[in-house]
């Protein structure tokens, strides 16, 4: 018997545009039922490795080395441990966690967390538009204010994809992400990295936030790769593979569920290591330690390892990033919109809506700044993601670990105490941050 889901779960991707829920008949051998149910990690995957990501994790691996390595194995931890919950609210309580907000909390709380989940998207949109423009610029030479304009043609694509299964969506987000992986493991076999410096890098070392430098870029890649909008996307599309109505189903559905997402984020923060590890081993190994932006680091790939391929493939991976997003933030904003106001928009109008309101201070950043802004203003969206959340986090936390909500499955000891360390952390790093940039 095949359950009825609730209309947001079975169709999260703007019913009218991109349709189907994916079954996982209980008939299928184990590995097909386990590859029917992996795609929703590869959809939070793509937010972990955007644009905001790589001006840290240059800046980081060109000033301090290897030493950050460490940093970005456990954000990529963390995000597991965050979208676990997630993605456990999603398929038991079959609700996603905009609407649980919307079930538990005051109007006033509501419409507060969706507009600081709304500011979160136009934010990691900011990044996007900016990353793609750079592609733009370094490929093919364009001006960086028209490589801003023609990144808002990636609204073709979102009317492209109408009447498209979610499967085939999945496909194209798989395509991109493995494009990004496949340019960076190229980039590492020409640069070489040193074996004992990633196992160097690998262990925990708290002497060196000594450095207060050290620690601001450790914030950084803390807000740039757990990203608060991923939370209310996964909680959501998780709950398109349907299955039985029964315990045993459940529990094989949490159990391909977590690896699903286990994988899709191993993948994720394999590719952030290795922008740290190729930064650190083309620019900190030869003496250049002050490389923070990403057109910088790209100029001095070629001459640094004597390989003209290594920028073309830096290049790519960057355009991948910068698109790989722009389907997953368009669902995210659906998925939050119809979540927390029961308010439905078609897919094309949201994508519209949400990348107009990130080209507008991409451009004026770009003209006021100059092409030198562009990794200040990369940092800027990910302060700007930190800082929404724990308002994210907070809820999460709270509706997994209610009884009521998730019945045998809440939050037990272990994983309260972990997931409320890391919110404090999270909170703390916050206001460090905070007090730093005021002062």
């Amino acid at each position: 018997m095949r359950i009825s889901l609730p209309r947001i779960a079975t169709a999260p991707f703007c019913p009218a545009e991109v349709q189907g829920s994916v079954a996982v008949p209980a008939g299928m051998p184990a590995w097909r039922r386990l590859l029917r149910s992996a795609g929703p990690g590869l959809l939070v995957a793509v937010g972990y490795m955007d644009p905001g990501n790589w001006a840290t994790d240059i800046e980081a691996g060109s000033r301090y080395g290897y030493d950050l390595l460490f940093v970005v194995l456990f954000c990529g931890v963390a995000a597991m441990l965050l979208q676990w919950l997630a993605m456990r609210l999603g398929l038991v309580a079959r609700r996603d966690l905009a609407q649980m907000a919307r079930d538990r909390y005051s109007l006033g709380t509501t419409r507060t967390l969706w507009l600081l989940a709304e500011l979160a998207i136009i934010a990691t949109d900011v990044a996007e538009v900016l990353g793609s423009a750079l592609a733009f610029n370094l490929l093919l030479g364009v001006p960086l204010w028209l490589g801003v304009l023609l990144t808002g043609l990636d609204t073709l694509i979102v009317l492209g994809l109408r009447g498209q299964g979610f499967r085939q969506l999945e496909a194209i987000v798989l395509g991109l992400i493995l494009t990004i992986a496949i340019c960076f493991a190229a980039q590492l076999a020409i640069v070489g990295p040193s074996f004992e410096g990633l196992l160097h890098g690998a262990i925990p070392k708290l002497t060196i936030f000594q450095d207060p430098h050290a620690l601001y870029l450790a914030v950084g890649i803390l807000g740039a790769t757990v990203m608060p909008h991923n939370l209310y996307l996964h909680s959501a599309v998780v709950q398109t593979r349907v299955t039985a109505n029964s315990e045993p189903a459940t529990r094989e559905a949490l159990r391909f569920a977590t690896i699903d997402i286990v994988v899709a984020l191993f993948l994720a923060t394999l590719v952030n290591g290795a922008i740290l590890t190729l930064s650190a081993a083309t620019f900190h190994s030869n003496g250049y330690t002050g490389v923070a932006e990403i057109d910088d680091a790209y100029r001095l790939l070629a001459p640094l390892t004597g390989a003209a391929a290594a920028a073309l493939l830096f290049g790519i991976a960057l355009f991948a990033s910068g698109q790989s997003a722009t389907f997953t933030g368009t669902i995210a904003g659906q998925v939050i919109l119809e979540g927390f106001l029961n308010l439905s928009i078609p897919c094309w109008l949201r994508r519209v809506i949400t990348r107009g309101l990130a080209l507008i201070p991409a451009l004026i950043g770009v003209v006021w700044m100059g092409e030198d802004g562009v990794g200040r203003l990369l940092v800027l969206t990910q302060v700007v993601l930190s800082l929404q959340l724990p308002f994210a986090i907070w809820p999460l936390i709270r509706f997994t670990s209610d009884r009521g909500v998730m019945g045998v499955y809440a939050n037990g000891p272990a994983v309260k105490l972990a997931a409320w360390a890391l919110f404090g952390l999270i909170v703390g790093a916050n206001l460090w941050l905070i007090w730093r940039w005021i002062g």
